[in-house]
């Protein structure tokens, strides 16, 4: 959801155990611009490096993975949201590979310090359309320069999962 209109929040630290609705229920209302963070941040940066761009990855896989299990919990069991959640663990899992195999420290996910809360699931399904342009715009970016082979490889899935994720939410928002 970076690029959201709505407030970002900055939770106080939770324990493991607490869920991401009550993380969010007990944040400190401390806003930190999500134009440090993720996507957006990767669209402002006009030559990354290799790290500073599996590192903008993560950021928007693990902001995205946040912002659904919080509409999941809050809300419910919605469409796409379900789905795309279990693909965002995927997506992590790809890129903690290619960290590891490039000897690039994993980052720790913070994404609770940017979390968009959308104030209902219409408002959920438009600012995960937004989301997914620019995740793909970033990939696609991302994919203009050159690019080991695994760190490629693992940016043209996310990309080509952004764009199934964009297609997803825009069918459900034509409900």
């Amino acid at each position: 959801f970076t690029g959201c209109t709505a407030t970002p929040t900055q939770p106080a630290e939770p324990p493991v155990s607490e869920s991401a609705a009550a993380s969010v229920e007990a944040s400190a209302n401390q806003e930190k611009p999500l134009s440090l963070y993720g996507a957006s941040a990767a669209l402002a940066n006009k030559n990354p490096t290799v790290a500073e761009m599996l590192t903008y990855s993560i950021q928007d896989e693990y902001l995205a993975h946040g912002e659904y299990a919080y509409i999941l919990e809050t809300f419910g069991n919605q469409n796409p949201f379900q789905n795309i959640i279990k693909a965002e663990e995927m997506h992590i899992a790809e890129l903690k590979v290619v960290f590891e195999k490039n000897q690039i420290p994993f980052p720790e996910d913070n994404s609770a310090d940017y979390l968009v809360v959308p104030s209902d699931v219409k408002h959920a399904l438009e600012t995960g359309v937004k989301a997914e342009i620019d995740n793909i715009a970033m990939y696609e970016g991302f994919l203009a320069r050159e690019l080991p082979e695994d760190v490629k490889a693992v940016f043209i899935l996310l990309r080509d999962g952004s764009v199934s994720h964009l297609a997803a939410f825009q069918k459900n928002l034509d409900k």
